[in-house]
């Protein structure tokens, strides 16, 4: 969980936060970058910002982001990017149910945690 959360954290609460709208430029590795432009009154325009590839839309699309303090490395914001953040999460629920139906024989609270598990990841696949 702690995983999801640093990720989390940004797309989820982004009051306060400087966010604006990334135009993906290029892709190299597991990252994509491109120029960014804050919302009114939230930061300054950037030449190059950086995002996660698997966050990022297809080469020339815009996505609204929020950069992280200190840094040019953004997280998408809205349902995909609070989905996305929480994909870390979804997968240690996934093999937490083995553990749970196996080793602590409770077989319903596993099909519980294996469902949400799935469903979160299911809907984090959809909502990109």
């Amino acid at each position: 969980m702690w995983t999801s959360w640093s990720t989390a954290k940004y797309a989820m609460l982004v009051k306060g936060r400087e966010h604006g709208v990334l135009t993906v430029s290029a892709c190299a590795g597991e990252r994509c970058s491109g120029p960014y432009v804050p919302m009114a009154g939230t930061g300054r325009p950037r030449p190059s910002v950086s995002i996660a590839q698997a966050a990022a839309p297809e080469k020339g699309e815009r996505v609204e982001v929020v950069l992280k303090p200190g840094t040019s490395r953004a997280v998408r914001t809205g349902p995909a990017g609070v989905l996305h953040a929480w994909v870390p999460f979804a997968g240690a629920l996934l093999l937490a149910a083995l553990v749970v139906a196996g080793g602590m024989r409770l077989r319903r609270t596993a099909w519980g945690m294996g469902l949400l598990g799935a469903a979160l990841l299911g809907a984090a696949f959809a909502a990109m």
